[in-house]
């Protein structure tokens, strides 16, 4: 039996980008726009967040904004994030404060999915423990150091963990040296599995591409990860959620209705 009631996707912005940093080795001279996203996972013990999105104060302040984004890693621009959207004003539209968040899972610490963790110093902060020693080895250029100098409170794992009945931390590592998808066991229709930055796009699954980055140019781990995901989704009847495809965000986003 699940514990889980409710399960919101919650756009905290959107970023415009060659698609080769989607698909590696292919989309070269396309540019798309990739949605931002957390998820809030309700269950009968307290509230789980998947996910921060980006620290705002980095693109509001202009001196911030330079600093972190005006680089040549970042050619296509910074990501854009609304009043609106920032994670603040999506919980506030459901009813709820930053600190009604009991734990955050964080499938990875890359600058839009950890960024906002500022928000959340009172909660737990589940992450798997590579991924965590690559944030702090400055692993690549997306893991922004400023954005963990509050101190989170930490909860390393170092392999698949379940959060709450229904709630399973799955390893998917390739894109990052840790990172974690999330299958959700909702109470009712099919279980959803978010596949973070493991799969940016239907494509990545549909025709097995890995990520355009990849950790230490690990390929194959990135391909193992897919075929897992699309192996436990067959397995357990799960839909697979990419992460950053505009166009199946936009014909599943409820908010502000909930998912029941």
């Amino acid at each position: 039996m699940t514990a889980v009631t409710r399960f919101w996707p919650l756009l905290c912005g959107t970023q415009r980008y060659e698609k080769t940093l989607s698909t590696r080795g292919t989309g070269a001279g396309v540019i798309i726009e990739a949605p931002i996203l957390a998820y809030l996972v309700e269950t009968a013990n307290g509230r789980i967040l998947y996910d921060v999105g980006c620290d705002y104060r980095k693109l509001s302040e202009p001196a911030l904004r330079a600093q972190w984004y005006g680089n040549p890693a970042f050619p296509f621009g910074p990501p854009e994030v609304t009043a609106a959207d920032r994670l603040p004003a999506r919980l506030a539209r459901l009813g709820l404060d930053v600190r009604d968040i009991d734990c955050v899972v964080c499938g990875h610490l890359h600058f839009d999915h950890g960024g906002g963790l500022h928000e959340f110093a009172h909660a737990e902060v589940h992450v798997h423990r590579a991924e965590l020693q690559a944030m702090r080895e400055q692993a690549d250029e997306a893991y922004f150091r400023d954005d963990f100098a509050h101190g989170a409170h930490w909860c390393e794992h170092a392999g698949e963990a379940t959060l709450a009945a229904g709630v399973q931390l799955i390893e998917t590592p390739g894109h990052t040296a840790g990172h974690m998808s999330l299958l959700i066991e909702l109470p009712e229709g099919k279980p959803v599995l978010l596949c973070g930055d493991a799969a940016d796009l239907q494509e990545n699954l549909d025709a097995e591409i890995a990520p355009g980055l990849c950790w230490r140019e690990r390929t194959d781990l990135a391909l193992a990860s897919i075929r897992k995901l699309k192996r436990i989704g067959a397995e357990s009847g799960a839909e697979l959620w990419p992460n950053h495809d505009m166009a199946f965000f936009r014909a599943r986003d409820t908010f502000p209705v909930a998912r029941r």
